[in-house]
């Protein structure tokens, strides 16, 4: 399915409103198991982090859910944040100010072509890596744009034969690979010259049941017709509340195999 359109119509809808965004936001780290884990990691990097300011790469920013989150609870970061839609960074510059957020830059850039060089204490990458042939560039830019001890933190969807029964499988026609194998992914980023402290799985057995019945299934819905929006609040009044539940306990468990990886991994 396509997923752009998708994202096109919500984005136009939030464009120009500062509380609906905000609102946006909440909902994003609401129905998204990947937010409650990439921000369960953000917090404990940042809650220790020595160097003031802390210099942030947000590498795919898209609606820019992230910066704003880092950005609201961290104050004394310096966030730069990239995406290669021109549309998506434009819509940011203009209401990152408006939310009080100055020290959140924004710019549009191939993240296989980076130029930074030692410059972020962070690097954020969410659900970016499957969207992206030469991934290998864009690791070695990530080496690149780091301080030594810097740290990368990446989400990305996993690929192995558990994901028929356990994980979301990738139903999006954007991705230029379906996932990475663990093995790969550790490899490739060893290659780049980071060093992987952490690698776990997310989006299990509960996550995926989560996944299909609360982002799947009204996706390919809305795909049919836009119309259909107007039955989601219905849809969701019954869902969102099995949904959350399922997210809850894979949430506060160990996940062995599932759909989607978290990765952490520093420059030496």
């Amino acid at each position: 399915m396509k997923y752009d359109p998708i994202k096109n119509v919500i984005g136009n809808a939030v464009r120009n409103n500062v509380f609906l965004r905000k609102v946006f936001y909440q909902v994003l780290g609401l129905m998204f198991l990947r937010e409650w884990h990439v921000k369960r990691a953000l917090k404990r990097i940042l809650n220790s982090a020595k160097t003031r300011p802390c210099h942030i790469l947000d590498a795919g920013s898209g609606f820019g859910q992230y910066s704003y989150y880092v950005a609201r609870l961290f104050p004394w970061t310096l966030i730069h944040a990239v995406d290669v839609k021109e549309e998506q960074i434009e819509d940011c510059r203009r209401f990152f100010p408006k939310a009080g957020l100055p020290h959140v830059t924004f710019a549009v850039e191939d993240l296989t072509a980076m130029q930074h060089e030692g410059k972020f204490n962070l690097i954020l990458s969410v659900d970016v890596m499957e969207h992206i042939e030469d991934d290998n560039a864009v690791f070695r830019g990530f080496y690149r744009a780091l301080n030594p001890g810097g740290v990368v933190v990446i989400n990305t969807p996993s690929s192995t034969e558990t994901n028929t029964e356990h994980g979301p499988k990738s139903f999006i026609d954007e991705h230029a690979r379906y996932g990475y194998p663990p093995k790969e992914l550790r490899s490739k980023l060893e290659a780049a010259g980071l060093v992987v402290d952490e690698l776990k799985f997310t989006y299990g057995t509960w996550g995926g049941i989560a996944w299909r019945i609360g982002i799947q299934f009204p996706m390919l819905m809305l795909n049919l017709s836009k119309l259909l929006f107007i039955l989601l609040p219905f849809y969701y009044l019954v869902a969102l509340p099995l949904v959350l539940i399922f997210m809850a306990i894979e949430y506060s468990t160990t996940v062995e195999s599932g759909g989607g990886l978290l990765v952490i991994a520093r420059k030496p």
